[in-house]
């Protein structure tokens, strides 16, 4: 297979499936990458895994793949949800990516007593997951959730999601984690670069489904923890093992 090329397409993926592009998909594979009839590219769309296809036609505005044969299963991650408040705009966008690059199932930014950040550009943010999955060779792209109150998404908290919420103050992850089960949803909690406020940590501390752990002694930067949250829990209980 000669294809190195991953596009993320809305449309569905089968044997011999013809595949429409968009203006920019376009752009990008016949002006940018300068592919012409006859080239091949790897196709995903989150529910039909990777397929290989050929171009059919291409042109400025538009063109047509044909799907020739399925080089990957759906992958689909552990059900992990990731929430974050929202920092300066470039590590924001690093940490959706790194997320993405984790296996994250959901990422939620949510806004805290104090978050940095007023607002997020939802579609950018999720413009960035897409663009990781067709970097890391992923087969389904998280949805990135809009900004919500933390208090909110608290109050609509889900039965059975579990909550590793990271604070400095607390016992080892690695610990706390080693005595879960494995298979349960989960979410993890990462604070903004001011912290919790006390209100904050008091009301996570009293939640049942919360396991308040540590990173380590050093205190990270909010970008830095999530990767580093995200590894501790994929390797005590994702599908890193």
């Amino acid at each position: 297979m000669s294809a190195k090329i991953r596009l993320y397409v809305e449309h569905p993926l089968g044997d011999g499936q013809s595949v429409p592009l968009d203006r920019d998909q376009a752009h990008y594979l016949f002006g940018v990458m300068r592919m012409t009839v006859g080239g091949q590219v790897l196709l995903f769309n989150g529910r039909d895994g990777e397929w290989l296809a050929d171009v059919a036609e291409a042109g400025k505005r538009g063109g047509v793949l044909v799907c020739v044969e399925q080089t990957k299963q759906l992958q689909m991650p552990p059900d992990l949800w990731l929430l974050f408040a929202p920092i300066k705009k470039t590590r924001t966008d690093f940490i959706v990516e790194k997320a993405t690059e984790m296996g994250a199932a959901r990422i939620l930014p949510v806004h805290t007593a104090y978050t940095n950040s007023e607002r997020i550009r939802q579609d950018r943010l999720q413009a960035h997951a897409v663009e990781a999955a067709e970097q890391c060779g992923g087969t389904y792209v998280p949805e990135v959730a809009a900004l919500q109150k933390l208090d909110r998404v608290l109050d609509q908290w889900p039965d059975g999601r579990q909550l590793m919420f990271c604070d400095e103050a607390e016992v080892g992850a690695a610990k706390q984690l080693a005595e879960q089960t494995l298979g349960q949803p989960w979410a993890i909690l990462i604070g903004p670069e001011g912290g919790f406020s006390d209100a904050e940590r008091k009301r996570l501390w009293a939640q049942p489904f919360a396991h308040v752990v540590s990173l380590g002694p050093r205190i990270l930067r909010a970008d830095t923890a999530a990767v580093a949250a995200m590894t501790v829990w994929q390797q005590a209980l994702g599908d890193w093992g």
